[in-house]
This record gives C-alpha cells, structure tokens and sequence, in this order.
C-alpha cells in the first residue's frame, strides 16, 4: 500500500525556519512528480510548491517563492520542503502529495496524499 508520512511541524515564531519531510513508501518514487499543499480547516487545499521526478524543476506559489524550497532524495524516497521566513499566514496542515502525470499545481490531480502536518506561527 502506499504511504506518505508527513513530519516536521510544529511551532516556530515568525521569521523563523522549519523543514517538513515526506517519507513514501508502496511506489515507485522517481516516477512521480511530488508536491506540497496547505490547507486551513474548512477551505480547499492550497498549492505551495513541487518538483519533477528527477528534481531541478520546480514550481512555487508567489506567496511562498523566495522563502521556501521544495526538494527530494530519490534514493531516499523523500521529498522536503524548506520554509524559511516563516509568517504567521503561513500556518495551516502541510500535505505532502505524489503525481504520477507530471507536475501540476492542480491538486485533484494528484494520486497520493499523506495525512498531513501542523505548522503554527506565533507572531
């Protein structure tokens, strides 16, 4: 079966840093593009960042770009995302998601998705 476990929240001050990781297990992992999504309770998710199969490609919502990286280990099966200058907007459950189509910012395309992470920012 398919798992991704999603780990690295928790509570940081604004303009702080925290690196959320995503372990998948149960699929060929360099096949799939992989993404991270946000989302607040009641709302859509919300695009952040992803990555192609083999990296280098990467794709990033203007609210984010220039403060975080998305980033993978293939031989790790893992897929990270380094958030930097971390805002208090910036707190929600962080999903990481794996696309076996290509790359895409659109999230009912994705075919994977792990359960979630908190990130908190306190002002």
């Amino acid at each position: 079966q398919v798992r991704l476990v999603e780990s690295g929240g928790g509570l940081v001050q604004a303009g702080g840093s925290l690196r959320l990781s995503c372990a998948a297990s149960g699929l060929s992992f360099s096949n799939y593009a992989m993404g991270w999504f946000r989302q607040a309770p009641g709302k859509e998710r919300e695009f952040v960042a992803t990555i192609r199969w083999s990296g280098g490609s990467t794709s990033y919502a203007g609210s984010v770009k220039g403060r975080f990286t998305i980033s993978r280990d293939n031989a790790k099966n893992k897929v990270y995302l380094q958030m930097n200058s971390l805002k208090p907007e910036d707190a929600d459950v962080y999903y990481c998601a794996a696309c076996q189509t290509f790359p895409t910012h659109i999230a009912f395309l994705y075919d994977y998705w792990g359960q979630g992470t908190q990130v908190t920012v306190s002002s």
